[in-house]
């Protein structure tokens, strides 16, 4: 069996972290399986889907490098959609409701108030024909409902362990609006059936959901797939993301600064058994990939521990994979500099802070002139070389007595204005002997 797994957003906004997580997972699981990735496109809301947002998805992807191996839209499918209503119209098993949202509200309350589970009554299966035709009459459209066996429907989850779900506890699900519109349920069900789907890999708010889809695959003549169901992202704090989804969407991310692999390394392992660490590519996931380490505990998504993993994924970048970057963002950026600062960066275009550290112009620290003055005095002439520093340093040190910060600290304040900064051996070299003379004699340079 060929593993066939799909991750299917709503293009009716951009894809966040918590959605991302289900697609990471599902790409993962394919590629460790050697099966096939679908995007599948659930655009059946045509008044809030969009073009714009299905490029931004498909863009998100790309640069997240979630590479897929087959791609669908929900839109181009609806005469599949009608055959399959006309099928369950005729075998009973989807049946006309009129209630309107009021009625069916008012109606939950009162079972509340009885101490009854909201769950609907099925008064629409006792409508006569004249019931429906006056209804009709009325201009009354109907919604129609999903008739459930009321049996247990039961699967080994492949993160959850054992589920079971009676559906006899539960309403008939909605799959089709009053306007005519389909609701998720069926388009999902029928494409996982004819796009031969073995798995389905998606978030636990979707756990009673698959008890029911289990009925409708089995009334369309489908083989219900495996399902495993992931727990929800909170915050740091264990609070809910849905506020902040929109700062933690993929494009706000990538805007931010952030690199593709921090994002991967960070939402595959949260959760789970293994600990966080930066990865460099996909294919380490992809190895490391078990759906039986994630926990059942919601997964903490820290923004901090993000910017941890992308400082050290930077740490150990070559100049080679940020240089067309660079220009892009309009910074010269030699590899001399990018190797003597890209440890003291969390982002690659703080590399710009750098730059004009190096060349200036900058407002020299001095607090003790006449160590400066002595520095300044021993400075060596001539180009400056990898030697320049230590020869420098060390020939201060004899001269004052000073050693250790004190020694330090006063010559990184003047030649760069900075309390904190990369090894100096190396930005004494950028910032040049002309530079170094300028600001050691308290220059705006």
């Amino acid at each position: 069996m060929t593993v066939i797994v799909r991750f299917a957003p709503s293009p009716t906004g951009r894809i966040h972290v918590g959605n991302v997580r289900t697609a990471l997972l599902n790409m993962l699981y394919a590629k460790r399986h050697d099966g096939k990735f679908m995007l599948r496109l659930d655009d059946t809301d045509t008044e809030r889907s969009t073009e714009e947002f299905a490029q931004g998805i498909i863009e998100d992807m790309a640069w997240l490098g979630l590479n897929y191996d087959l791609t669908a839209k929900q839109s181009d499918r609806f005469a599949a959609y009608d055959a399959a209503a006309e099928k369950l119209k005729a075998e009973g098993l989807l049946y006309a409701c009129y209630e309107t949202p009021e009625e069916l509200d008012a109606k939950r309350k009162r079972q509340r108030m009885r101490g009854l589970p909201p769950v609907y009554d099925r008064s629409a299966l006792e409508l006569s024909q004249d019931d429906k035709d006056k209804f009709e009459a009325e201009g009354r459209k109907p919604h129609w409902r999903f008739k459930l066996g009321g049996g247990v429907a039961e699967w080994n989850d492949l993160i959850r362990g054992p589920v079971s779900i009676n559906t006899a506890s539960v309403s008939d699900p909605v799959l089709i609006r009053a306007d005519g519109t389909y609701l998720y349920t069926l388009p999902s069900v029928l494409d996982d059936i004819e796009y031969g789907m073995t798995h389905v890999i998606r978030g636990e708010d979707h756990v009673t959901n698959s008890g029911t889809q289990i009925e409708i695959f089995k009334a369309l003549g489908g083989t219900p797939p495996e399902f495993g169901h992931h727990p929800f992202l909170v915050g740091a704090d264990g609070k809910g993301l849905s506020k902040r989804l929109g700062s933690l969407s993929i494009q706000s991310l990538r805007e931010d600064g952030f690199e593709p692999m921090a994002v991967n390394s960070l939402l595959a392992k949260i959760g789970t058994s293994d600990p966080v660490e930066a990865r460099t590519t996909l294919d380490e996931l992809v190895a490391e990939c078990e759906l039986s380490k994630i926990s059942r505990a919601p997964a903490r998504f820290d923004e901090a521990e993000l910017k941890h993993l992308n400082a050290r994924l930077i740490h150990n970048l070559p100049f080679q994979d940020v240089e067309a970057r660079l220009k892009t963002m309009d910074l010269n950026v030699s590899e001399a500099l990018w190797l003597a600062v890209r440890e003291n960066l969390e982002r690659v275009s703080d590399i710009a802070e750098w730059i004009a550290v190096v060349e200036g112009p900058i407002s020299p620290v001095i607090e003790d002139q006449g160590f400066i003055a002595k520095a300044l005095e021993l400075l060596p002439e001539g180009d400056f070389t990898e030697e320049t520093w230590k020869t420098w340093s060390d020939a201060i040190k004899e001269a004052t007595g000073a050693k250790g910060k004190s020694l330090f600290m006063p010559l990184r304040q003047a030649l760069t204005g900075m309390n904190h900064g990369p090894s100096m051996q190396n930005l004494l070299m950028l910032v040049g002997p002309e530079r170094a003379r300028a600001r050691l004699s308290g220059e705006t340079a």
